[in-house]
């Protein structure tokens, strides 16, 4: 017969399912402890988020909107460190948040991808072949 701790701690276990998809329990209070701890001490000051969006007036509503839900909770969006990717944008407007014009730029890498604002592969090829090239060149002596 299971005791009653047991069936206590079952009960105030938490799924959180993180981004990758692995599953993790943790118990409310590691939980608490987490919320209590504040911004700067839980890990979420290095998270990397992107967001996709059809028109600039969505992703102008997307950036508002996580940063309000962000700071309700004690965390900054760092306007230095966020970049902006116009894909075939139609509108030249720039993104701004909190009335700061966020950086437009041309490329950035994405789980080791480079990804562009034509929508091509071909920079992504070249820069995956340059860094090919030299361990491939060393296999030449074997």
């Amino acid at each position: 017969m299971e005791s009653s701790r047991l069936k206590e701690e079952r009960k105030s276990k938490e799924h959180i399912t993180l981004r990758n998809g692995d599953r993790h329990e943790k118990n409310e209070q590691q939980l608490d402890g987490i919320r209590k701890e504040g911004p700067g001490q839980n890990g979420l000051e290095n998270a990397e988020c992107q967001f996709l969006s059809h028109t600039h007036e969505q992703m102008q509503m997307k950036i508002a909107s996580v940063s309000a839900v962000s700071a309700s909770v004690g965390l900054k969006i760092h306007k230095g460190k966020t970049k902006v990717l116009k894909f075939k944008a139609e509108n030249s407007n720039p993104i701004t948040l909190d009335g700061e014009t966020l950086e437009e730029v041309e490329c950035f890498t994405y789980l080791g991808s480079i990804i562009d604002e034509q929508g091509g592969s071909d920079a992504d090829v070249k820069a995956r072949i340059g860094k090919a090239r030299a361990p491939f060149l060393q296999l030449k002596n074997i």
